[in-house]
């Protein structure tokens, strides 16, 4: 049975790029996603043996999609796959869980092998990602924690994309009130008190691009 691999990227060309190369090595794409949201649907859907996922996306970024796709479908490894290389994005992703981390600017070989190692359930990271993870040790970077919950960090992603209180409540399923809530807790936990500094910091964090 040929390994099931499910592709988020919110660019269709490099999604139908990445799928006749993996096809092409015989694994067989079960799901295609445009968005962070949309891939924790899908893998909740297909179960797929390994997920790969863009780390900017919108409406949810690949390293909470990575949190959320381990919770739907405990048994698919994940891999992200970006153009971001600071060290900060790669301990990000790691400390979610994700099973590999790949450039998009390396060889297609170090996908097809990362797909290979998480289906095995190890962790492959690609040469110019593995030294950035030893320098980050050997310098002691410290990666503070996220002071928001998981429905913070996806209620300021959706802020900072621009949407209104309303469009967020309506995405997310919940009240208004309750998305007015989340916001002025947010606001409360980063003591950032208007929507600019919100934005700063979730491109900061990785959670969308300027």
């Amino acid at each position: 049975m040929p390994v099931q691999v499910l592709l988020a990227d919110d660019h269709q060309l490099v999604r139908q790029g990445l799928k006749v190369l993996l096809e092409r090595e015989g694994f067989s794409v079960v799901a295609e996603a445009s968005n962070g949201h949309e891939a924790v649907r899908l893998a909740q859907e297909h179960h797929p043996h390994v997920a790969v996922v863009d780390l900017v996306m919108p409406l949810l970024n690949g390293v909470d999609a990575v949190r959320e796709i381990q919770r739907v479908s405990p048994d698919t490894k994940t891999i992200i796959l970006t153009m971001l290389s600071e060290n900060h994005y790669i301990l990000e992703a790691l400390k979610s869980g994700a099973k590999g981390f790949v450039m998009k600017t390396h060889a297609s070989e170090d996908l097809v092998q990362a797909i290979r190692e998480a289906a095995r359930g190890r962790t492959y990271l690609s040469p110019e990602v593995s030294q950035t993870v030893v320098q980050a040790y050997q310098d002691k970077v410290d990666l503070r924690p996220d002071p928001l919950s998981p429905r913070e960090r996806q209620v300021l992603q959706l802020i900072a994309e621009g949407k209104s209180t309303k469009e967020v409540a309506s995405f997310l399923h919940i009240s208004v009130k309750t998305a007015e809530t989340h916001r002025t807790r947010i606001m409360g936990k980063l003591d950032i008190h208007e929507t600019a500094g919100l934005v700063r910091y979730a491109i900061r964090r990785g959670l969308t691009q300027a």
